[in-house]
């Protein structure tokens, strides 16, 4: 069954936020699903014809990425952007929502699911960030430098797209050109996005601390790639430690984008973690 697909913005603290609302018509448990750092909604493309089988399904795009606001105003520390988000379920009237955080949307998620406990029924973190300082207080300074943003540009041009894929992923075979495209777009749009980087650098705050992370009591899955070389398991292992309410999986053969590499498999741990876990 292929749901019928409704895309808007939503402007919220002077920026606009992307989203695309996949309406199942029965009464189902409704997800939104956050993606990483660098990243955007693209990033589910095979993992969202299979949730929205069975569930109403939210994709956001982060500010600034994919297709949400640039806003120079914008505050784009971790903590502002899950204010924001619980605003965006505030707004659509939203009730006990299922979080599905990949990468950074993981530790974008667990600040939601610390802000407002009483929204968030349960939380899934694939490969979910965590324990990382702010940025040095070098970088903060430089990024007040004119033409700061053309640094941020160039080094992203020399990193390139094909290394960065390659690090990401256990099988670099299913590395094609529609991957490849797919995660150029959202660079391709002008100058915005690296000025909006330069203020994340600004903005972003230490993430949050193993007392903090003790807190929370919302029940957690957390999905890891064995050779993930981004966040090391070991960052899975100590969440896993730290989080009162969860469970851990590995998925073997498995690199860091794991909603690209097993979409079938993480469909199935989140199914049977949304229908059997109480």
């Amino acid at each position: 069954m292929e749901l019928p697909v409704y895309k808007g913005t939503q402007t919220i603290e002077e920026n606009e936020l992307y989203y695309e609302l996949y309406q199942h018509p029965e009464r189902r448990p409704t997800l939104i699903l956050l993606h990483g750092f660098l990243s955007s909604t693209f990033c589910y493309r095979k993992l969202l014809p299979l949730l929205t089988q069975k569930y109403t399904v939210y994709l956001i795009d982060i500010p600034p990425f994919g297709q949400s606001g640039k806003s120079s105003k914008y505050a784009y520390s971790l903590t502002n952007i899950a204010k924001t988000i619980l605003t965006f379920i505030d707004m659509h009237k939203l009730e006990k929502v299922i979080l599905i955080g990949h990468s950074m949307g993981g530790q974008i998620g667990l600040n939601m699911c610390k802000q407002r406990p009483d929204l968030i029924e349960k939380m899934i973190l694939l490969a979910g960030s965590g324990y990382l300082a702010a940025p040095s207080r070098w970088l903060k300074r430089a990024s007040y430098v004119p033409f700061f943003s053309l640094f941020v540009k160039r080094y992203l041009e020399k990193s390139g797209i094909e290394k960065n894929l390659r690090l990401v992923v256990y099988d670099q075979s299913m590395i094609d050109d529609d991957m490849r495209d797919g995660y150029t777009a959202p660079f391709l749009q002008g100058k915005a996005i690296f000025k909006a980087l330069g203020k994340m650098a600004r903005d972003k705050e230490d993430d949050l601390t193993e007392n903090d992370l003790h807190t929370i009591q919302t029940n957690c899955l957390l999905l890891w790639g064995r050779y993930d070389k981004v966040v090391p398991l070991s960052i899975g292992n100590r969440l896993h430690k730290d989080l009162p309410c969860s469970q851990l999986i590995i998925l073997e053969d498995t690199g860091h984008l794991l909603p690209e590499e097993k979409p079938e498999e993480v469909f199935r741990h989140i199914d049977n973690f949304i229908t059997f876990e109480g």
